[in-house]
């Protein structure tokens, strides 16, 4: 469910676009305005993943002698941020935390950057109007994408809601 700040933002948005605006206001145009919303966005507008799992990174592309490497205070780093299985890369104290395990040694840099790879996706265009930050794809200190203050997707009630508002 949006708040009513959010709400506006999407009336705005849906006014300010000759292409949404044309939709009825009545349920087939918030269905199809929803469908709209809900596609990738254009141009590509990259975020953080707020959820990755620790098998997803360590298994594709993962260098796993860089662990080997770690010192001791860097491999307990690295073992408690991936206890849980999962890591929210879109927290800037986890990438903080990547880059203190993976920092030092020129082969850190390709597990960074595998890390990365598998820590952003491309946004919906609803996340996009809400998302803060540049929206590029991931460089090797994990700068580019945006965070997300939306995620997921549009229905049509929250459209109608906001069109109604």
């Amino acid at each position: 469910m949006l708040t009513q700040s959010q709400l506006a933002t999407l009336k705005a948005a849906i006014i300010g676009d000759p292409e949404l605006s044309a939709f009825p206001n009545n349920a087939d145009g918030a269905f199809a305005i929803a469908a709209f919303l809900n596609l990738p966005a254009v141009p590509d507008f990259y975020v953080w993943r707020t959820s990755v799992g620790i098998t997803e990174i360590m298994q594709n592309g993962f260098d796993w002698t860089r662990v080997d490497n770690l010192t001791v205070g860097k491999a307990r780093i690295w073992e408690f941020m991936t206890a849980a299985g999962t890591v929210n890369p879109s927290q800037p104290n986890v990438r903080a935390g990547f880059e203190a395990c993976f920092s030092v040694e020129a082969g850190d840099q390709s597990t960074r950057q595998a890390i990365y790879n598998h820590s952003q996706r491309l946004a919906t265009r609803m996340e996009r109007l809400f998302a803060t930050g540049i929206g590029a794809p991931s460089t090797d200190h994990g700068v580019g994408p945006g965070t997300l203050v939306y995620e997921g997707q549009v229905s049509f009630s929250d459209v109608s809601d906001a069109r109604n508002s």
